[in-house]
């Protein structure tokens, strides 16, 4: 079972020693890493207080809770990738209630290939949220430079009184000037005139 192109961080949530040892056999440490293990919702939760884990699978029911909200909640705030293992005569209950969420489900018991079947689509889909994670940096960053510059226009329009096209055009021309971005340009003026 070869995910490429990471390594996948993991949290098992189970309450059953069984499941974690074949957890354990199953999850190769070349691909998987770390494993981590908790065995019910609140110390799963001390655990993502401390970090963040590609997959969490959670084995249902547990101790103190069924698991669902965790799921849910994970998939909802993360870019995390939950499985929620669920016995066969409540799985299409569990399935209707976390669909929305993109949280995946399993009829337990179930084999290890289905096992090694829902880990490839859950890294399919981890490597689609890392995409966007990116992207919604890279827009993030665009924005944060748009701000950036316009502050330094209104400082060019109130300090040098520009209009707003002329502060616009002298910033765009000392970039290509400089060979530097507007961003770096827009940070000078800041300094300057702030």
């Amino acid at each position: 079972m070869v995910f490429e192109p990471h390594g996948y961080s993991v949290l098992v949530v189970s309450a059953a020693e069984r499941f974690n040892d074949a957890m354990t056999r199953l999850l190769p440490e070349a691909d998987c890493s770390p494993v981590c293990f908790a065995e019910n919702v609140a110390a799963a939760r001390r655990t993502l207080l401390e970090r963040n884990f590609d997959f969490v699978l959670i084995n249902t029911p547990l101790p103190d809770d069924f698991g669902t909200k965790l799921a849910i909640d994970l998939c909802k705030s993360r870019g995390t990738v939950a499985l929620l293992l669920v016995r066969a005569e409540l799985h299409e209950e569990q399935r209707a209630k976390v669909l929305e969420y993109g949280v995946f489900t399993l009829p337990k018991p179930t084999s290890p290939q289905i096992l090694r079947q829902a880990l490839q689509w859950m890294a399919s889909a981890r490597e689609r949220l890392r995409v966007m994670e990116r992207s919604a940096a890279t827009v993030e960053e665009k924005m944060e430079e748009i701000r950036l510059v316009n502050r330094a226009k209104w400082l060019l329009i109130e300090c040098l009184s520009m209009s707003e096209a002329e502060a616009h055009r002298y910033i765009e021309k000392q970039a290509m000037d400089r060979c530097v971005t507007r961003r770096e340009i827009a940070r000078g003026i800041i300094q300057t005139y702030a």
